[in-house]
């Protein structure tokens, strides 16, 4: 990845934090040329069909080759003249000897196999790029620091250093790094730990560049610079596992090298040597022509290529975006998960899930969520919506409430009915010595260790009853699970920003023993390390910032597509469009099957190849005969390859992974 992603672009005011930057696809040169090339192909193809004279349809063909084929071949005539030779100027000069001898549909064709390839490559490349970009606007440009004497001054970010104290007001982004000195709020800290929660900070807590300040101030102590922040460390970490994935490509790149000058080679010769005997000349320029013809891995390319495009064809029908050949070909190698908690195995938003009235309260559970509900009805945090959209689902008609205060980290109060209620964190409202609080601690105690949320309810100062809230599991997640072990043989691994508590009972309800919680970015790409040094090749499951840099680093990375943020599903290599958790498991499984078809089409593509090649060296292969057992090969792999294309074989993917 180009190190200018790492750097800031300006601000403007039309710049909103966070927001996407996403290159157009016909912004991109390649893509212009591949789109050209391909509608000039099928208007010849059709013309040609339906038996139109060659004077029609030849000029667009020849469009197809310049358009699709100028940038290939003069970046091969480049590597040229650095003494490399790779497949893609192969493809133009093969592509052109079919043109010399009259299979101009062939070489067309091949032309447009390549550019498009080349123009999804470039557009991946600039939407990663988009997306890094867009996660460094969550960090503010600027921020308030605080003098020795209380003045204030805006300076940039990039300018804080360490020991500086800066001022966050309510509503927004923390500037550093850094520990609270004074004040409480709730941040919202999705974008790095990944909670579903904002999360209560106090003197002496740690605050993260880029989070969001709730309702209260805070002064900040700034303890990391800008570019040691775990923001920026967060972008730093994509490019780099982002660049540990070159050693595969400069693999290629030498299988590429090795055919390439071995097929010129053999064209030279078999053109030259009979020339040195004595041949007729256009008698061996014909004979070296076949042997082009004949060498030209068109099937060798339809061998791969429409297993894993028809793959993906099916897979997207089905509601998984799979961003590449390579990337359907790698999801089947997988043998490790390790999947995200909030927002992957669950649905990333609270609900409320227990009732919980004091006995001798007098209050019941409708009486007891009416009054929490009205109380939290002008609210913003996250568990008021869960209480009151809670309320609302069970038809409870919700009374106006009336002096309405909120107080960061603390709850809400209001008056409702003549009653005053008070809704919010146990610890902050239960009464020192009084009778019901003992009741109402154990209550408290008894949900928490559940891995619940609980919210203490109030009525005129005295505790009425406790609320337990939890993130709820998707209803699928105990069956992806399931699924995964079947295919993979190992039980995923449970990496998550959320505490060991809830990571633990989601766990057991799903079937995962192997838990991580507590995970900051990098310890999730270290948990990803840590399996791949042992030999396996993860797939990493998740949907937030704070998931992109395990995303990135793993053997391949699957995001949540509705709920997903834009670094997350950038980086990742399949997208989960709906969110179907079961989806996973059957696209690893259709990735198998795919696989498998290019096996068997590259071992019937390389008999057909080996023995028509052979046949033209050693004996007299006739052009005709050549041309229809090279045909004949490529129209015999596509075919096979296509068979994944029909809705059958997503369901026996499904099937498989149960």
């Amino acid at each position: 990845m180009p190190s200018a992603v790492l750097q800031r672009p300006p601000q403007t005011s039309t710049t909103r934090p966070g927001a996407p930057r996403r290159t157009r696809v016909l912004a991109q040169a390649e893509a212009r040329w591949a789109a050209a090339a391909t509608l000039a192909f099928l208007l010849a193809l059709l013309l040609q069909l339906t038996g139109a004279p060659a004077w029609v349809w030849g000029p667009l063909y020849a469009v197809a080759y310049v358009t699709g084929g100028w940038e290939p071949g003069w970046s091969g005539l480049r590597a040229l003249r650095e003494k490399t030779l790779d497949v893609d100027l192969l493809m133009i000069v093969a592509a052109l000897g079919a043109a010399a001898i009259g299979q101009v549909r062939d070489g067309a064709l091949l032309i447009v196999i390549f550019a498009v390839s080349g123009a999804l490559e470039a557009l991946a490349t600039a939407r990663t790029q988009d997306s890094v970009r867009g996660l460094l606007d969550l960090a503010p440009s600027t921020a308030t620091r605080l003098a020795d004497d209380g003045s204030e001054t805006t300076v940039a970010t990039a300018d804080l250093v360490v020991g500086d104290t800066v001022l966050v007001r309510p509503g927004e982004r923390v500037g550093a790094d850094g520990r609270v000195l004074d004040g409480i709020s709730e941040i919202d800290q999705a974008t790095i730990t990944g909670e579903p929660l904002p999360v209560t900070k106090e003197p002496g807590d740690e605050v993260f560049a880029g989070t969001l300040n709730g309702t209260g101030a805070l002064r900040v102590k700034v303890e990391r610079d800008a570019d040691a922040s775990v923001l920026a460390r967060i972008v730093a970490m994509v490019a780099e596992a982002s660049e540990t994935k070159a050693p595969t490509q400069l693999f290629i790149e030498k299988v590429e090298q090795r055919y390439s000058v071995g097929m010129v080679a053999v064209t030279l010769a078999v053109f030259a040597i009979p020339l040195v005997f004595g041949a007729d000349p256009a008698r061996s320029l014909l004979r070296a022509m076949t042997f082009m013809i004949v060498a030209s891995p068109c099937a060798v390319v339809l061998a791969t290529m429409p297993p894993l495009l028809s793959a993906i064809a099916n897979a997207g029908r089905h509601g998984v975006l799979v961003k590449s050949a390579v990337v359907m070909e790698r999801l089947g190698q997988v043998d490790t998960v390790a999947l995200d908690k909030t927002g992957t195995l669950t649905a990333g938003t609270p609900q409320l899930t227990a009732i919980r009235p004091l006995s001798g309260s007098g209050a019941t559970e409708e009486t007891l969520l009416t009054r929490a509900a009205a109380a939290e009805h002008g609210g913003e945090h996250p568990l008021a919506r869960a209480i009151v959209a809670a309320a609302r689902a069970r038809g409870l008609v919700l009374p106006a409430a009336g002096e309405f205060t909120a107080s960061p980290g603390t709850g809400v109060r209001a008056t409702v009915d003549g009653t005053r209620v008070a809704v919010g964190a146990p610890a902050r409202l239960l009464p020192d010595g009084d009778p019901t609080a003992a009741e109402a601690g154990a209550l408290v105690t008894e949900l928490e260790e559940a891995g619940h949320t609980a919210v203490l309810v109030l009525c005129d100062g005295v505790p009425a009853g406790v609320l337990g809230l939890a993130d709820q599991l998707r209803p699928d997640a105990a069956a992806t699970v399931t699924g995964l072990r079947s295919l993979t043989g190992r039980t995923p691994t449970l990496v998550t920003g959320d505490n060991p508590r809830a990571a633990a009972r989601l766990a057991a309800a799903v079937g995962i023993t192997d838990v991580r919680a507590g995970l900051l970015p990098q310890d999730k790409v270290g948990a990803v390390r840590e399996q791949e040094a042992a030999g396996h090749r993860v797939l990493v499951v998740g949907d937030g910032v704070n998931d992109a840099p395990a995303l990135a680093a793993a053997h391949t990375g699957i995001a949540m597509g509705r709920a997903g943020s834009d670094l997350a599903l950038e980086t990742a290599d399949a997208v989960i469009v709906r969110d179907e958790l079961t989806a996973v498991p059957a696209v690893i499984a259709l990735s198998r099957t795919a696989r498998r078809l290019v096996v068997q089409n590259l071992v019937l593509a390389s008999v057909f190849l080996s023995g028509l090649v052979l046949w033209d060296l050693i004996g007299d292969l006739p052009l005709p005969l050549g041309v229809l057992g090279h045909e004949g090969s490529t129209v015999v792999v596509g075919l096979n390859g296509l068979r994944l294309l029909r809705e059958a074989a997503w369901r026996r993917a499904a099937q498989q992974a149960r």
